[in-house]
């Protein structure tokens, strides 16, 4: 081995995994710009209310159904309600929905997943059986009866709905991880010096999870708002005085071509941010996994 050889395989050595990493994540310019986009989207949600004029909930009556303007930059409803700050209302919501759901799906499945994975046996079977049996079930139909219960009362018990059926595709992939990883030796090492079976998950198999819960999270922040908003849009969502992208949506639809910043301006925040969600997700996955662009750059040539 030469004194370069050495010196590069020591430089490496110095490099750790995460380095790497985020390296990678930000050597793709989409990826980036989808960060960008994603860290917009807060600022300009959770700021533009302390730099609007009005409330989401206020009404100017000498100004109903104007286009933007000095006085209102997004314009204003039909009884007078400034667009721009429902736009951030809704904005924030729609961002806030998403991310919980993402979180709660994602560590739900990670648990059941690894649990059912790492036990396996008939605690494998009966935890499969149920997911299989919610997969079949017609989600959006089911929370869409379920509405009555939660609209009007509280938009978390939305997140709950929407979590409900959100983590059973993941938590397949990662029963499958888990059954794989049991089989290690450090696993089979922490088993035989009688570590407790709640440890060996949490301290061996969900860390070297991480970069598949990572990866699934991100990608379930955009899905998540997606659902919200589909419901939100039907009126099965969120429910007025509250809004959200999909309330902004629907009562705009109908104006599209009319009185367009109705629509355009929650619509147009609603694909940017599922698209820079997509992007961060992609990011991830070729940091973490850069085999999979390889293989993804020789499919498309």
């Amino acid at each position: 081995m030469t004194t370069e050889q050495v010196v590069v395989d020591a430089a490496i050595e110095r490099i750790s995994r995460g380095q790497l990493i985020r390296r990678r994540f930000f050597r793709n310019k989409t990826a980036v710009f989808g960060l960008g986009v994603i860290a917009f989207m807060f600022l300009f949600a959770f700021g533009g209310p302390y730099i609007g004029q009005w409330n989401y909930s206020e009404s100017d009556f000498s100004s109903l159904l104007k286009g933007p303007s000095a006085s209102h930059w997004f314009g204003t409803t039909q009884i007078g309600v400034d667009v721009f700050a429902q736009t951030t209302r809704g904005l924030q919501k729609s961002l806030i929905i998403g991310l919980l759901v993402a979180v709660f799906s994602t560590g739900l499945s990670a648990i059941v997943g690894a649990f059912a994975g790492y036990l396996g046996g008939r605690a494998d079977k009966a935890t499969m059986w149920f997911v299989d049996l919610l997969l079949v079930l017609p989600s959006f139909l089911v929370l869409v009866i379920l509405s009555r219960f939660y609209q009007g009362k509280t938009w978390l018990l939305l997140v709950v709905g929407l979590t409900i059926f959100d983590w059973m595709i993941t938590a397949r992939v990662v029963r499958g991880l888990a059954m794989s990883l049991r089989e290690r030796d450090f696993v089979r090492a922490a088993r035989y010096m009688g570590v407790p079976t709640r440890k060996i998950i949490f301290r061996h198999l969900l860390p070297n999870m991480a970069s598949i819960l990572i990866i699934a999270a991100t990608l379930n922040v955009g899905g998540a708002i997606l659902a919200e908003t589909g419901l939100s849009y039907l009126g099965f969502g969120v429910a007025a005085p509250d809004v959200s992208l999909g309330t902004l949506i629907a009562e705009g639809t109908g104006a599209a071509l009319t009185y367009p910043w109705l629509f355009i301006f929650a619509g147009s925040l609603l694909v940017l941010t599922v698209l820079a969600v997509s992007f961060i997700g992609d990011g991830l996955r070729d940091a973490f996994d850069p085999g999979a662009l390889r293989v993804k750059k020789s499919t498309v040539s």
